[in-house]
């Protein structure tokens, strides 16, 4: 079963939402963070981003930066920019993207569902982020940024949720950079919140889509107020941390693609005879090629776009993570041709979103940075739940969700 409750969110008021809510701190670097705060004293990066407020060049690991983000975080809440609801609630958050909606529940997920493994990962972590998040959480004593969970399609809580959608949102914006639509809404009605908090203690899992390392690491923060109250009962705030759920069905998964330094030491020929073992290789000449179903590829190479198709014996349909693409490509293009074995390392490669488009990958090859690039067909929701119910690992950089989470609608506090 899956344990959740409601929370008193700490909130912007709704005439400053814009001015505060982000994109989150994983997808921009620094100098990205620090252009796109720019004078806005209430933007989220000084929290979430603290190093924007030091010298260029300040290390966003430097302890001065932990400390300055506690030091906003209470700033933001003493002028008025954060100000905490009086009562439990959950929230209902909606993104729309390209004439598409999907409506999360915001939650306060079970640390100990976590530990126990009833929240499913898909992806390892690496201590070092994780750490970064659990130094982030305990200074601040809050999940500021909330983690992107999927729950198995649910009836009752659609329904509960489109008449939620069909009134007046607390907060309707769209976003800069991204031009989404974001919307919430406020669920103060105790008879729809027991009925939320039942349905999902009838799931047997919840899934980590997005936000591996926020997950482990305010899990972890938790679990470690837990040992150093020697009053700790079960019931205190530690014990949750803040997600937002989407029906799994809802969710969209772009492609995460990839571009290469070299050839490892191969001509151009030499690298489509190699590939030519595992793969039909078709010329399909200067203009963007998309993959169009599994197993198929897009390569980038000397200005030409081409087909791959893997060959029947390549891949396992029984197998979890051997039918994914992203294993048949690391198997048997990046390790077995190009000699990359360790994705999470290596600089002979780089990945892309797919939010960026295969003009990007064409741009990074035809500037001269990389050698070629390989576009795939993104995976889907269900092999990303079985692989989590198998209790597997995919490869690394698999996944690309869109639209991304802003943060600054919504903080838990942990106390």
């Amino acid at each position: 079963m899956a344990t959740i409750k409601p929370f008193k969110g700490l909130r912007p008021p709704k005439e400053l939402v814009e001015r505060v809510e982000s994109r989150p701190y994983d997808v921009l670097d620094s100098e990205e963070a620090r252009a796109e705060a720019g004078d806005n004293e209430m933007s989220l990066y000084h929290i979430i981003k603290p190093e924007i407020d030091f010298e260029p060049g300040t290390s966003e690991y430097d302890p001065k930066v932990y400390k300055r983000a506690a030091e906003n975080f209470q700033k933001f809440q003493d002028k008025g920019w954060l100000v905490q609801d009086k009562e439990d609630h959950y929230y209902i958050y909606a993104q729309s993207m390209n004439g598409k909606t999907q409506y999360g529940l915001v939650v306060g997920a079970y640390v100990d569902d976590y530990i126990k493994g009833h929240i499913k990962k898909h992806e390892l972590t690496r201590r070092d982020k994780e750490e970064d998040r659990m130094k982030h959480v305990r200074v601040n004593n809050a999940n500021i940024e909330p983690v992107f969970f999927a729950y198995p399609d649910n009836d009752v809580l659609d329904r509960l949720i489109m008449r939620y959608a069909e009134t007046e949102p607390e907060y309707d914006f769209i976003a800069p950079i991204d031009g989404f639509r974001h919307q919430f809404w406020v669920i103060s009605d105790s008879d729809d919140m027991n009925v939320i908090t039942k349905e999902f203690a009838q799931m047997p899992s919840l899934y980590i889509a997005d936000g591996h390392h926020r997950s482990a690491a305010a899990a972890l923060v938790g679990a470690e107020k837990q040992k150093q109250n020697p009053n700790h009962k079960g019931d205190e705030e530690y014990n949750y941390f803040m997600a937002v759920c989407f029906q799994a069905s809802q969710l969209t998964i772009l492609d995460y693609n990839r571009v290469v330094r070299d050839l490892n030491g191969l001509s151009s020929e030499e690298f489509l005879d190699a590939l030519r073992k595992n793969f039909t290789v078709d010329d399909m000449g200067t203009e963007i090629f998309k993959p169009t179903a599994l197993h198929e590829f897009s390569l980038y190479l000397d200005g030409h776009w081409y087909k791959l198709k893997a060959m029947p014996g390549t891949f396992d349909d029984t197998d979890p993570i051997g039918v994914l693409d992203v294993d048949i490509s690391s198997r048997l293009i990046l390790d077995q041709v190009l000699g990359i074995k360790d994705l999470r390392g290596s600089n002979r490669i780089d990945f892309v979103g797919g939010l960026r488009g295969l003009a990007e990958l064409k741009r990074r090859v035809d500037s001269g940075e990389m050698r070629t690039a390989l576009a795939l067909y993104p995976v889907t929701m269900k092999q990303i739940m079985d692989i989590a119910d198998s209790g597997m690992i995919m490869p690394p950089k698999a996944t690309w969700f869109e639209p991304k989470l802003r943060s600054g609608l919504v903080i838990h506090k942990l106390s």
